[in-house]
């Protein structure tokens, strides 16, 4: 059974998982003297997406884009700030290169969770409840409860693995545990990869590079009509701004739904210039002779199959079909990489308090402006997870300080770092009467 810390006064919030975005709320809320929180995170020290650590691989969202700047661009835990204090301030500003490596993003995070008090490493929550009496929400661990008035869920989106591949057996590897299984994966004579987006390129530019080597046939699949480039004009980054979330969240629920099946190439594309290196790499790489590996595009992955030989080297068998075509085939493959992505999953341990929180037509948490998912409208808050109600906004690095400083004048009962309410030059929804 679990115990109280080592106090009687209860936090003002507590913050649930410890991704960008609920340090940037950590690091928002460090100076403000009358807010006491605190950080929950069940890893033993931050980490994002470590699997996918390759060599080069950056961010698809400028420096700006940092947990505080966009909110505070005085804050001591800016990204420059890191900089500065790693002696690479130069170098950065000499690279003239706006996009942070992916494994230096993760490192100015630990950097700035190491200077934070708040945060507590190696603390899984097993249960939430509310106790009705102090109108306290009770945060339990297997070692201590923590009471607080507010909660603030950042727990992220776990791995998605699609229906046909769950506990299918062998080797298979999501892509965010890639770099982990790379070296026995490039030592079968077949790789396959199925998914879309920046990881699935990455990773398949990352085996082409060393196809040469090691001789394997590399196959990649994916159920898009093409190879979708992130869709990165600036009219459209417009999209991430109050406006268009002030738009997109008075939208009926079927209608929010339908743009969100349609949105995601706004915010799960490849870089164009990936893209392109690719090509190049397999125009290179053709000049030698044919290159041994195979690009599927308009292709669902519909089963699949997992066989051990006799030799001790498992083979999958997929079933496939070509979307347009309406056509059925099979591929055979003893490597396989799942590039399927994310999906938020409620988690188990809100389970005591399900009857304080709004769901909306879908089974999904029903969001509110105020990023709020109970009825009382202001005591759970919600990271992420919302592209049904806040749009693209909701994974955006970007977006991440601009909700935290909503959130923040929602605890408070004031703002206390000035929100925008208006960036853009365009007009989202229909102007009211006759317009001149």
């Amino acid at each position: 059974m679990s115990t109280l810390p080592e106090r009687s006064a209860p936090y003002d919030f507590v913050g649930i998982g410890l991704g960008p975005f609920n340090l940037g709320l950590a690091c928002l809320t460090e100076p403000i003297d009358e807010l006491d929180g605190v950080f929950l995170e069940s890893k033993p020290d931050f980490e994002w997406h470590s699997g996918m650590f390759l060599e080069g691989a950056h961010l698809q969202t400028p420096f700006l884009s940092d947990l505080v700047t966009l909110a505070d661009p005085t804050s001591p835990y800016s990204f420059l700030n890191y900089l500065k204090e790693s002696g690479r301030l130069y170098s950065f500003y000499i690279r003239e290169n706006f996009y942070p490596l992916r494994t230096e993003y993760n490192d100015y995070c630990r950097w700035a969770a190491a200077k934070l008090g708040s945060i507590r490493f190696n603390r899984t929550v097993t249960e939430v409840a509310y106790d009705a009496e102090s109108a306290l929400y009770e945060v339990r661990t297997a070692d201590e409860t923590y009471r607080a008035r507010r909660l603030v869920l950042g727990t992220g989106t776990p791995p998605y693995v699609p229906d046909s591949c769950r506990g299918l057996g062998g080797d298979m590897l999501h892509n965010s545990r890639y770099l982990q299984g790379k070296a026995e994966l490039q030592k079968k004579e077949s790789i396959t990869l199925v998914g879309s987006g920046q990881s699935a390129a990455e990773i398949y530019y990352d085996l082409l590079s060393d196809i040469d080597t090691y001789g394997y046939q590399l196959n990649w699949i994916t159920r898009s009509p093409r190879f979708f480039p992130l869709e990165y004009t600036k009219l459209t980054l417009e999209m991430t701004s109050p406006e268009y979330i002030d738009y997109f969240h008075a939208l009926p629920e079927a209608t929010r739904y339908r743009l969100e099946a349609g949105q995601k190439g706004l915010f799960k594309g490849i870089d164009s210039e990936l893209i392109n290196e690719i090509f190049d790499l397999l125009y290179q790489k053709n000049l030698k002779g044919p290159v041994p590996t195979r690009l599927l595009s308009n292709t669902a992955l519909t089963s699949a199959a997992y066989e051990e030989t006799s030799a001790g080297r498992g083979t999958y068998t997929l079933g496939l079909r070509q979307e347009e075509q309406e056509r059925e085939f099979s591929l055979a493959t003893q490597g396989l990489v799942l590039a399927t992505g994310y999906r938020y999953v409620a988690p188990a341990f809100l389970a005591p308090v399900e009857d304080r929180i709004r769901y909306d037509g879908h089974g999904r948490f029903d969001v509110a402006r105020n990023y709020a998912i109970d009825t009382a409208g202001n005591e759970i808050f919600l990271q992420n997870a919302a592209v049904h109600t806040h749009s693209i906004t909701s994974p955006d690095l970007g977006m991440g300080p601009y909700r935290n400083a909503y959130i923040i004048g929602e605890l408070l009962g004031r703002e206390y770092y000035p929100v925008e309410k208006a960036i853009a030059f365009q007009e989202f929804a229909a102007p009211e009467g006759t317009v001149r």
